[in-house]
């Protein structure tokens, strides 16, 4: 089971992340003053991530014990909720950090960090 200091743990290890707090929570930005890719929700048993709005419903049902929306609040965004205590494992934790940093980062900072998946 993943928890928040997993969370925290992966996602510094990010490249250029970096940890402020926003809504009083940590969240979690793809550069100095760059876009928020995760952020923890006030019970510390899940977090919001990015998602292309066109991936969510089909996440949902496929895994609805581990995806989910908060109604009336992620409507319309490009995020995502998961349940950390539903996560199979720190790998898949990991993916979903950095596929959500990946879409938060800038070019440049993809540029400057191919490993992650930047582009080439």
């Amino acid at each position: 089971m993943a928890t928040s200091e997993d969370v925290r743990r992966i996602a510094l290890s990010l490249p250029e992340a970096v940890e402020k707090q926003a809504w009083g929570k940590p969240t979690f930005r793809a550069g100095q003053g760059g876009r928020m890719f995760a952020a923890l929700d006030d019970d510390d048993q899940a977090m919001g991530v990015k998602c292309p709005k066109e991936d969510r419903e089909e996440l949902i049902a496929a895994e609805p014990a581990k995806f989910f929306l908060r109604e009336g609040h992620d409507d319309g965004y490009a995020w995502i909720r998961v349940r950390l205590d539903a996560l199979d494992d720190e790998e898949e934790l990991r993916a979903i950090l950095t596929d959500s940093w990946r879409q938060a980062a800038t070019r440049a900072l993809l540029d400057r960090h191919p490993e992650t998946g930047g582009i080439t």
